[in-house]
């Protein structure tokens, strides 16, 4: 059995996976949002809110190669890892999601109740 921490490649290997998931989930939702909000009528606002959202997925979805190699390198050379900035836009992607879900939710609620 092996002293060391982490496996050669694997562990990058599954958070890099999970950002993809991360990012696909953001773009494929905001998308698929935008366009039933915009299919409801509702404002312009709410559907760039959506927009947003599929935006920041996309990014995330582009910066996955280059945090790979990062994170790869950075293992194997000990340095810290700093995930800040793709973190950040994975919670603004959520919170624009939340919010315009939230917001339909009241706004077709008050349509029709």
């Amino acid at each position: 059995m092996s002293a060391e921490i982490w496996d050669p490649g694997l562990q990058s290997e599954r958070t890099r996976l999970a950002w993809v998931r991360t990012a696909v989930a953001l773009s494929t939702g905001g998308l698929g949002a935008a366009g039933l909000a915009a299919r409801a009528g509702l404002g312009p606002l709410l559907i760039a809110g959506f927009a947003l959202a599929a935006l920041c997925g996309g990014v995330l979805l582009v910066r996955t190669a280059s945090r790979f190699r990062h994170v790869q390198r950075a293992l194997h050379n000990g340095d810290p890892l700093d995930s800040r900035p793709d973190a950040l836009l994975a919670w603004a992607g959520t919170l624009c999601v939340v919010t315009g879900s939230v917001s339909f939710v009241v706004i077709m609620s008050l349509a029709h109740g």
